[in-house]
């Protein structure tokens, strides 16, 4: 009975704090303004299913994408047997799923085992691959201490959590003579065991199998906190992923409604409707992004792969994909947290431009989205850098001088060059 009162107490105190970092990070993300997504639903769910669940493309890199697969399926299955373990520490009783299923239990069973090992040896060649051979997207300069820590810690995490699964069946097949050999994976592991005392090999099951529930009920809890929140959110955040070519950028409204407005074209019904002039050109700070981009924010794995094929970063510009996401969650975690403690109103006297991502950083992204391209989850970089960027232009005038003359040839020349605006097209005569 205590046993009991002592779960159950770890169980709500888990889904307690749990419940804290969901409300924390909705109120967090609904900083950013509105992002009407209610198109294509169907198109949606199919991307959804292929890139998130599917991981479609993680196998740009096969043996990572194989390696990932394992732990990614294995953490989905692997936990199901949670249910058995959640129940069987409420009620008191020991795997009540064994007499409902009969043999199919066992295969079950021998099923979770497969994946627990394939977890186990994919997460060392990961730590492998990070710490030992140092995967040069693993050691760019954002990634300090702090990220590179998370990542191993969630690794060690899962290797642990996996061996006290496999210790937990050894410990009990040595103890229950009729589970003898069930347990194919876990068999292995029966000879450390079975000469030990009964005494302690059941004190080695009960302290696995609490180390277990346990390790699982910390890791729901560190996870809103680390890169591995993408496991929930990489589905969300594919499914409202644009649908359109990467290249597209879309235009701000106000400006479309200018533009317009000085070519005589006829406004729609929408377009009519907007406002001349907007609250503020562009984005300063997180409030000013969209939920969506807030969301990706909190969704980003850190992988690297986005600084790994950008053209500015491999030609040594200070611009790295990967920083803008992590500078835009490391900033909503500050802003949501100062106006949580402070009020709505209150103004910390710092922004997303400037105190974290610099001028230099924006100037240096050529939109070519080889980051969102390469991104596993459908994380959109060039999105925020455009629209830092169009805040430091229109609302700061901080552009470089061959910028300034390109919008003023623009402006006045129909063409980025200083040229008659009738020898636009003359390029093509000799096509």
């Amino acid at each position: 009975m205590i046993s009991q009162i002592l779960f159950a107490l770890c169980l709500g105190e888990a889904v307690y704090f749990a419940i804290q970092s969901v409300k924390r990070i909705y109120a967090n993300i609904s900083l950013g303004k509105d992002y009407a997504v209610n198109d294509h639903s169907s198109l949606r769910l199919k991307q959804m299913l292929l890139v998130a669940f599917g991981q479609k493309k993680m196998f740009d890199r096969p043996i990572p994408a194989l390696l990932h697969l394992f732990v990614y399926v294995g953490f989905l299955v692997v936990n199901i047997e949670m249910l058995e373990i959640v129940l069987d520490g409420l009620v008191g009783t020991h795997r009540i799923f064994e007499p409902i299923l009969g043999s199919f239990y066992f295969f079950l069973i021998n099923v979770f085992e497969f994946f627990a090992v394939a977890v186990l040896l994919a997460c060392v060649v990961f730590i492998i691959r990070r710490n030992v051979l140092k995967i040069k997207r693993f050691w760019l300069k954002e990634m300090t201490s702090a990220p590179r820590n998370d990542a191993t810690i969630i690794l060690v995490t899962e290797i642990l959590l996996m061996s006290a699964f496999l210790t937990m069946n050894a410990a009990d097949m040595v103890l229950h003579k009729e589970l003898a050999d069930k347990f194919i994976f876990s068999s292995f592991l029966v000879p450390i065991f079975a000469h030990l005392p009964k005494m302690l090999v059941l004190d080695i099951e009960v302290a696995a199998w609490w180390f277990h529930i346990l390790g699982v009920f910390a890791f729901a809890n560190y996870l809103p906190y680390s890169k591995h929140l993408h496991i929930i959110l990489a589905f969300p955040n594919t499914y409202y992923s644009k649908l359109k070519p990467l290249g597209f950028i879309k235009n701000m409204p106000e400006v479309t409604k200018e533009v317009k407005s000085m070519l005589s074209i006829p406004l729609n019904e929408t377009e009519s409707s907007i406002p001349d002039l907007p609250g503020r050109f562009g984005a300063k700070d997180v409030q000013d992004l969209t939920w969506k981009q807030l969301m990706e924010a909190y969704t980003c794995t850190e992988c690297g792969r986005c600084s790994s094929v950008c053209p500015a970063n491999l030609t040594g510009k200070k611009l790295s994909p990967r920083k803008i996401m992590m500078d835009t969650r490391d900033r909503l975690e500050e802003k949501g947290k100062s106006l949580a403690q402070n009020g709505e109103n209150f103004d910390d006297g710092k922004s997303l431009l400037g105190d974290y991502i610099s001028a230099e950083e924006l100037l240096a992204c050529t939109t070519c989205n080889a980051c969102a391209d390469a991104c596993p989850i459908n994380i959109d970089p060039v999105s925020i850098i455009i629209d830092l960027r169009r805040f430091m232009i229109m609302e700061e005038s901080k552009a470089p001088q061959s910028w300034n003359g390109m919008f003023s040839n623009l402006e006045n020349n129909m063409a980025p060059w200083k040229f008659s605006p009738s020898d636009r097209f003359n390029w093509s005569e000799k096509l």
